[in-house]
């Protein structure tokens, strides 16, 4: 036997009944909300061109890395990956296929993306996620929007204990462009700046030249909370786009506190988001019960251009692989379906008893389910293992009930 046979590769899982049902039933709300709020679901191709995700790292920022892509070619040799992210493909759907619909675009979807995560414990390489893209909106109305709709959808799959963060990248970008430091040392500031490693980001930034922007950096991860966060990174933060970045996110926040989500939304100055496609706000969204980031979203303004398609657009996606895990772990998840009757048939009574459990199911009165067994005996032996409290057995005395 191939030892491969009988397992799933590293970093995927089967799902079984009750969490089948849970992402079932997440999905379904979801959905509804998003519909209300008029958005359309599309649906991309689980395989894409390489060249849409895997750009040249040295001359495109908003590439994701070649090295976390699952790839394949097709049958002429081409390239081809497994979709790694849900905005790339729908930015390409909306630039091609959507160019000339009314703008702006509301779009949401539900599929699977694909990462390889070598050196994470407990990976999960296939998540499920489900999203929404506002594409053709601009300004402030949008992230507004885009946040409070993400905060809405947290509440609709039960997750009431939950924050989200929202930070610009304006605000570093600002500063990094302006730091006396070559490229690579500007991405290693980058990464350490978005994994909060203060001690090793104050080790890189001590080996350049003392600067208003080397101190402001080397504060920013530290700036996360409410307004005081802003007014800090106002006297640190001298540049024109980053003072206009800080004035936007106090305006974000003083409006979801209106909107009553002052407790669960703060600032996080330290979201650089290092290989992703974002241009302005960013936001995350974290849930008790969870070590992983639930939500993630943004504005990415430049992303349809590179389509042939000049466009602004703001999204987020939410991992419902995770809401599913917490809400099973907590017991909030519906328990899976247990059949209510049992329908055996004695030899010949088949037909009836398939026509008896379409009539219970056609009036939605009961689950049913069909004995497959041969004698009543082991129907009976079979229902009790299952927990159904009901069995039928259709014979020559017509219908006999034995309830268990």
């Amino acid at each position: 036997m191939k030892k491969n046979r009988r397992l799933t590769p590293d970093g995927t899982r089967d799902l079984l009944f009750e969490e089948c049902l849970a992402r079932r039933q997440e999905e379904r709300m979801l959905s509804g909300l998003f519909l209300r709020r008029g958005f359309s679901e599309v649906m991309t191709p689980g395989i894409e061109y390489f060249d849409a995700f895997g750009m040249d790292q040295g001359t495109d920022d908003m590439a994701l890395p070649s090295e976390s892509l699952y790839k394949l070619t097709d049958g002429k040799g081409r390239l081809l990956v497994m979709r790694p992210d849900n905005t790339i493909p729908i930015a390409r759907l909306a630039a091609t296929r959507l160019q000339d619909a009314p703008m702006p675009l509301r779009l949401y979807y539900a599929q699977d993306v694909f990462r390889f995560n070598p050196g994470m414990t407990g990976r999960s390489d296939q998540e499920f996620q489900m999203g929404v893209e506002l594409i053709g909106a601009s300004g402030e109305r949008a992230d507004l929007e885009m946040i409070a709709l993400a905060a809405e959808a947290l509440k609709t799959s039960r997750c009431q204990d939950f924050r989200l963060e929202i930070g610009h990248v304006g605000i570093f970008g600002d500063l990094i462009r302006r730091l006396p430091a070559e490229e690579e040392v500007r991405d290693e500031i980058r990464r350490l700046t978005e994994s909060k490693s203060y001690a090793a980001l104050g080790d890189l930034l001590d080996t350049l030249p003392a600067t208003p922007e080397t101190e402001a950096i080397r504060r920013l991860p530290r700036l996360f909370g409410g307004r005081e966060a802003l007014e800090e990174a106002h006297t640190l933060c001298g540049g024109e786009e980053a003072q206009e970045a800080i004035r936007h996110l106090t305006r974000l926040l003083d409006s979801l506190a209106a909107f009553g989500l002052g407790e669960q939304v703060t600032v996080d100055l330290g979201l650089v988001h290092r290989h992703e496609y974002y241009t302005g706000v960013v936001f995350r969204g974290y849930i008790a019960g969870s070590g992983e980031t639930v939500v993630s979203g943004g504005r990415y303004d430049t992303l349809l251009q590179r389509f042939g398609c000049d466009l602004p657009a703001v999204g987020f996606g939410l991992n419902l692989d995770a809401v599913t895990r917490v809400m099973l772990e907590e017991g909030t998840a519906e328990p899976a379906l247990v059949p209510e009757i049992l329908v055996y048939a004695e030899p010949g009574r088949e037909i009836d008893a398939l026509r008896k459990i379409q009539e219970l199911t056609e009036q939605e009165l009961s689950i049913c389910e069909f004995s497959t067994f041969s004698t009543l005996e082991q129907t009976l032996s079979y229902a009790r293992r299952r927990g159904i409290a009901r069995v039928l057995s259709l014979g020559e005395k017509g219908v006999e009930t034995f309830d268990l």
